[in-house]
C-alpha cells in the first residue's frame, strides 16, 4: 500500500513531505513571526510562547475573550522582543528576562510558575486591550509537564495550551477552503509548522517522524475553538470554520483541524527541509 505521507512526482520519483512555513507565537494568544529558520530548544520554538498576559488573579487572558491581542505584532532582533499594536508606542523587552519567579500564572488550569515583567508592560497591555492586565514570562526553570495522557514523561511545554507544536499541511487548508464560501488563510490555525506535499489531512495520519534531524511524536489532534473565527487582522469574529469544520471533522464533540506534537529533541528547523517518516 502507497505511504499516505508521500506523493508520487511526474518522473516516477516519491518526494518527501517538506516544511513550508514556520511560525513562533511569542506571546500566548498575541501575533506571530513568521521564519526561514528558527532554534528549537527544551520547550519548542525558541522564545514561542514564553510570554503570557495574565489578569488580576493571574489566570490566562487570550483571543476567546480579547480579541485585540490578535493586533500585537512581535519582531525579535538583537536580543530584544519588540511588540507593536494599533495606538500604541512600541514596546521593548529583553528576549531572556531575569527576576526571581514571584507569580503563579494559570494556564486553563494549570498553575506555572512565572517572572512578572513589571508596570510598564502592565500599563502598555491594559492600555491596548481595555482591561487591566500584565505580562509574566515561563524561565527556563519552570517545568510543566505536557498533557501526559498523550505526552510521554519529560515533555515540557511553555504556556501553549498542552503541547509544544501544531502541525497543519497547506492540502488541508485548501481542502477546507473549497468547502467555504469566503477563504481562510493560515493564520486562523495558529500552527507552529506547515508542511505540503501528500494528501490533505496527512496530519492526522503521521505518527513518528524528522524533520531537520529532530525526531517529532504525534499525539492528539487539535481541537478548535471560536479563535479560529477570528480575523487576526481586524479582530472581526463570524461563524466560520467552525461551522463547517462541524460538518466534517467533529469528533467526540470537538472540531478537529491540525495534528499536535511533542519533540524528542533540540536543534533547528529550516523552511524546505524534508519531512521523513
Amino acid at each position: 500500500m502507497p505511504d499516505p505521507a508521500r506523493r508520487p512526482e511526474p518522473d516516477g520519483g516519491t518526494p518527501p513531505l517538506r516544511l513550508t512555513h514556520l511560525y513562533v507565537y511569542p506571546i500566548k494568544s498575541a501575533g506571530v513571526i513568521s521564519a526561514d529558520t528558527w532554534e528549537v530548544d527544551h520547550f519548542g520554538l525558541a522564545h514561542d510562547r514564553r510570554w503570557m498576559v495574565i489578569d488580576s488573579g493571574g489566570r490566562l487572558v487570550s483571543q476567546r475573550t480579547h480579541p485585540r491581542l490578535a493586533l500585537v505584532s512581535p519582531t525579535v532582533a538583537q536580543g530584544r522582543l519588540t511588540l507593536t499594536a494599533p495606538g500604541a508606542p512600541p514596546l521593548e523587552l529583553s528576549l531572556r528576562p531575569t527576576g526571581s519567579v514571584d507569580v503563579k500564572a494559570t494556564v486553563w488550569d494549570e498553575a506555572c510558575d512565572a517572572i512578572r515583567l513589571g508596570p510598564r508592560p502592565a500599563t502598555w497591555f491594559s492600555e491596548v486591550l481595555g482591561s487591566p492586565c500584565e505580562l509574566v514570562y515561563m524561565p527556563d526553570s519552570t517545568v510543566r509537564p505536557a498533557d501526559p495522557v498523550y505526552a510521554p514523561a519529560g515533555i515540557r511545554v511553555s504556556f501553549a495550551d498542552a503541547f509544544p507544536f501544531l502541525l497543519i499541511s497547506e492540502e488541508s487548508l485548501t481542502d477546507l477552503n473549497s468547502k467555504l464560501a469566503q477563504p481562510l488563510p493560515m493564520d486562523r490555525f495558529r500552527p507552529n509548522l506547515v508542511i505540503a506535499g501528500a494528501e490533505p489531512y496527512v496530519e492526522d495520519r503521521l505518527e513518528h517522524f524528522a524533520i531537520g534531524g529532530i525526531p517529532f511524536r504525534a499525539v492528539k489532534p487539535c481541537g478548535r475553538c471560536v479563535v479560529t473565527t477570528t480575523d487576526q487582522a481586524t479582530t472581526i469574529r463570524g461563524v466560520e470554520p467552525l461551522r463547517t469544520l462541524a460538518t466534517y471533522r467533529k469528533d467526540g464533540g470537538e472540531v478537529m483541524f491540525g495534528q499536535n506534537l511533542v519533540h524528542l529533541g533540540t536543534g533547528r528547523l529550516t523552511v524546505g527541509a524534508p519531512l521523513l517518516v
